[in-house]
């Protein structure tokens, strides 16, 4: 089995596939064995978010060749991620997720290194295809998991992300401070994640291709499913990625809040998401995907209306909070619904991964290149249209969606036990 898909087999120490025959306390560890990972996972990004301004200055690059080499992560997650349905059809879930995992975690060394643009460019590079990979791979093991526990866990799983990343960056805050060299912490870092990284993939699924099983392609254009769900996932993350950078900057610039304050909503912001994944999965189960984005999407909208309209820095403040409570479940929920959308789970969810992150890139410079152009007020127009896309388009997150029919059929065909 392709990392999440049904129609494969476990090893003979895991038992068939199927809630029932699989057992509720193996299924209990593989969810937190997964969680463990994504916190992992996280912890990379907030290690190297904190250090940026050491990494600028050690590279001697200028502001603007910073954004050009910012720029490369994403590029590389899109190129790579399509590959990790084909390296976990030949190696299997649990083996294929264990190297992309310490590849990624070992991947947090290259940046510090760098001595100038062309060597951050491609230190970057590497490091975004290396995070996409393992990206893939862990969100089909959890929807894996999910599928088999019959409830929602994948808000929850993206909560621990989350969590990492603000372990990260609060470590990476401490070593700042103290004036540490970025490339002892980042090579420190490094090597405790990717040791805690091996450690936790012991307890994940272990996933096989069924003997008959025809590979997924290398590379591949998304299917039509994860291209309707990622245009869900892109307002989603647009609206994620532009509140996150241009939060402080637009209580500052438009509101005259001091630096503290307009720090202080970026942090809010942060917080707001994280919480709101943690709990997710609990409103998901009792209301259902469509229904929680639909409303979170109403929040995140009346947060975009109050920013713009805001005319201090509290109301604007409130309007951030609400936008991050209104879109924290949507790219989690997302990559569930890409994961039940077809015969391919692994290609479904590298297809919303690889849109998602497209969004994730654009939304800084397009929030930057409106402002320049008109104002900041009227760039967060154009998130708060983004995030009423959200209620009109929820839909494609039904479970029960004719996509998601198709897929379950085919997975029951072809597997030798019912999922739960």
């Amino acid at each position: 089995m392709t990392d999440g898909t049904v129609s494969g087999t476990e090893r003979s120490d895991t038992g068939r596939s199927g809630a029932g025959r699989f057992g509720t306390e193996r299924l209990r560890r593989a969810r937190f064995a997964v969680a463990a990972v994504f916190c992992v996972h996280g912890a990379v990004t907030g290690s190297l978010a904190t250090r940026i301004p050491w990494i600028q200055d050690h590279a001697d690059v200028s502001a603007g060749q910073l954004g050009l080499a910012l720029a490369f992560p994403a590029l590389g997650a899109s190129l790579a991620m399509p590959l990790a349905g084909a390296i976990s059809h030949r190696f299997g879930a649990r083996t294929a997720l264990r190297g992309l995992l310490a590849l990624w975690t070992l991947s947090l060394t290259l940046p510090s290194l760098a001595p100038n643009i062309y060597g951050l460019c491609a230190a970057l590079f590497v490091y975004g295809a290396t995070a996409g990979m393992s990206d893939v791979a862990m969100n089909a093991l959890g929807v894996e998991v999910e599928n088999r526990l019959g409830k929602s866990i994948m808000s929850s799983l993206h909560g621990m992300w989350s969590v990492g990343a603000l372990i990260g960056s609060a470590a990476g805050t401490v070593a700042a401070h103290l004036g540490g060299d970025a490339r002892l912490h980042h090579l420190i870092a490094s090597l405790v994640l990717t040791a805690l990284g091996l450690v936790f993939c012991q307890g994940v699924l272990d996933l096989q291709s069924a003997p008959d099983e025809e590979p997924p392609p290398r590379f591949s254009l998304p299917p039509k499913s994860a291209l309707v769900i990622g245009a869900i996932g892109f307002c989603g993350v647009f609206a994620e990625g532009a509140s996150l950078d241009w939060s402080a900057v637009y209580l500052r610039d438009e509101l005259g809040s001091s630096a503290g304050v307009a720090a202080a909503s970026t942090t809010a912001f942060a917080l707001t998401m994280a919480v709101a994944r943690l709990v997710g999965d609990r409103v998901v189960d009792r209301f259902g995907a469509v229904r929680t984005v639909r409303v979170g999407g109403v929040a995140a909208t009346l947060g975009g209306l109050l920013v713009v309209l805001a005319p201090h820095a509290a109301l604007a403040m409130a309007g951030f909070g609400l936008i991050g409570l209104g879109v924290a479940v949507v790219v989690p929920l997302a990559f569930a619904a890409a994961g039940r959308s077809g015969p391919n789970p692994s290609q479904a969810i590298a297809g919303v991964a690889t849109i998602t992150y497209t969004s994730g890139l654009l939304a800084p410079s397009a929030i930057g290149g409106i402002a320049d152009a008109t104002s900041l007020m009227v760039s967060f127009g154009l998130v708060t249209l983004l995030t009423f896309g959200l209620v009109l388009g929820a839909g494609v997150l039904r479970p029960g969606s004719r996509a998601t029919a198709k897929s379950t059929n085919t997975s029951r065909t072809a597997s030798s036990g019912k999922v739960s």
